[in-house]
């Protein structure tokens, strides 16, 4: 009898991304909404280059990280080995590492204060760029702590307004949504009022992008009219770091 072919790393991703897809699939179903309407963006931070170049191989361009120091490098070496991948830095973004990792950054889930505005503006002028940003802005989700954990990042639902006025008034970005990161919870449903509660926020301020919902409560999420989700462990399983 023939031993069974070893599966390879990539095999197991794209065996994965395939299993996540009929799971957005199965959720857009159930909430009227069609697959096109959700962008898949595939976690990876902690995982190898290889990993990410089995998932763009895949299917899944948008990859999301979360630390300048593994991103920036990252994203240098992806560009060097012609994987061609869509970046969206989904952590928080310190003032001080905007000039690191702002020229790999495709999509910003994480804009939660003027100063950081400031800082990228500063940054998109200060790399020669400030005619084409007023073109083609750098796309950001406004960052909200809608569950008011004290060691989550993010605005109070009561600033958006503030916020949104002073990116209004630099070229550099352009608002397109909210972004939240729900309370870790035992049931998905546990936290379906949080998601529920970003979607009436984003109305109310004439928001359409939603950045919500991860590997434990995306289907919720896309319930809840998500556009974007973060799914990491399911796609390339245990973080290396």
């Amino acid at each position: 009898m023939t031993p069974p072919t070893p599966t390879t790393a990539s095999e197991t991703i794209a065996a994965r991304l395939a299993e996540v897809r009929a799971r957005i699939q199965a959720a857009c179903e159930r909430a009227g909404r069609g697959p096109s309407e959700v962008t898949l963006v595939a976690v990876s931070k902690g995982h190898p280059l290889e990993a990410c170049a089995a998932a763009v191989a895949a299917g899944t361009p948008d990859l999301g990280e979360n630390r300048v120091q593994e991103f920036a490098p990252k994203a240098q070496a992806a560009a060097a080995a012609g994987v061609e991948a869509r970046w969206h830095f989904i952590g928080h973004l310190q003032t001080n590492k905007v000039r690191d990792a702002l020229p790999h950054i495709s999509v910003f889930h994480a804009l939660d204060s003027t100063r950081l505005l400031e800082a990228i503006t500063r940054e998109t002028a200060r790399l020669g760029d400030a005619g084409a940003a007023a073109a083609h802005p750098l796309p950001c989700y406004l960052e909200v702590n809608i569950g008011g954990e004290a060691q989550k990042q993010g605005i109070a639902p009561g600033q958006v307004g503030a916020l949104l006025a002073a990116a209004a008034d630099c070229p550099a970005v352009r608002v397109d949504g909210l972004m939240t990161v729900a309370p870790r919870a035992g049931d998905p449903e546990q936290v379906r009022p949080v998601f529920r509660a970003l979607r009436e926020l984003a109305e109310t301020h004439g928001l359409t992008g939603l950045s919500m919902g991860m590997t434990d409560d995306f289907e919720v999420a896309i319930e809840e009219g998500a556009t974007l989700i973060r799914v990491g462990r399911a796609i390339f399983g245990d973080r290396s770091g």
